[in-house]
């Protein structure tokens, strides 16, 4: 598959652009893959991929709590079952890039440490930053997963990747941002779309008069 078109799938899986990435493109020559690691992270890829698929169809079709609950320990079992293959394959081999098994094999590295717990993320941090230093990964990708890991450890995320639903006025959020007036460099320089392109209707006024009430919903969140 021509690695152009790669990468606008993996863009559409994941829900962002790279347009502005440091690491937006690679030199993918699959004859060169390690093709049995490559199978397997293909297969972890679309796993993760298809279970939330699944849970995001019920919630929109209204689907009862028994069944979102289903749906939500399907994917806690596969995340777990993907971890244990993920993390071996990183301890024994490190971080491989598009370049060394594939587009879907590489982001499925990335996914697995994305949805794993934050010890976890925090342990694979500086391979993942490594992997973007060295070209072997999209520079979006570490933006999305440093922001996980701040939102996690209650801090302001640097690049505002990460929202929420508050449950109880079903109102959508965006968590805290750092330096918000920067936010669109930053996101710029890490691959992200502007946030306006990102978050219908978003604008800075808006952010900054809703965010009393976004560290409300976050503090009823955690009790």
């Amino acid at each position: 598959m021509d690695k152009k078109i790669i990468l606008l799938l993996a863009s559409y899986i994941l829900g962002f652009s790279n347009s502005y990435a440091q690491v937006t493109s690679f030199n993918i020559d699959s004859t060169k893959f390690k093709k049995e690691v490559a199978l397997e992270l293909d297969s972890i890829f679309f796993k993760d991929q298809e279970y939330r698929k699944q849970y995001i169809q019920l919630a929109r079709n209204g689907a009862d709590k028994n069944e979102l609950a289903i749906a939500s320990n399907n994917i806690r079992i596969a995340d777990s079952l993907n971890l244990i293959t993920v993390t071996k394959i990183l301890d024994h081999d490190g971080w491989m890039g598009p370049q060394d098994i594939g587009m879907f094999a590489s982001q499925g590295l990335f996914l697995v440490i994305q949805h794993a717990n934050l010890t976890i993320q925090e342990k694979y941090l500086p391979i993942v930053e490594e992997a973007e230093k060295n070209g072997k990964t999209l520079s979006s990708n570490l933006a999305i997963l440093k922001d996980r890991i701040a939102v996690r450890k209650g801090q302001e995320q640097p690049y505002g990747s990460q929202g929420f639903t508050d449950k109880k006025t079903k109102k959508n959020f965006i968590y805290p941002i750092m330096d918000i007036h920067n936010l669109d460099k930053r996101r710029a320089a890490m691959g992200l779309p502007p946030m306006v392109e990102y978050v219908p209707g978003w604008n800075i006024e808006k952010y900054n008069t809703d965010l009393p009430e976004i560290k409300e919903a976050i503090k009823i969140m955690k009790q």
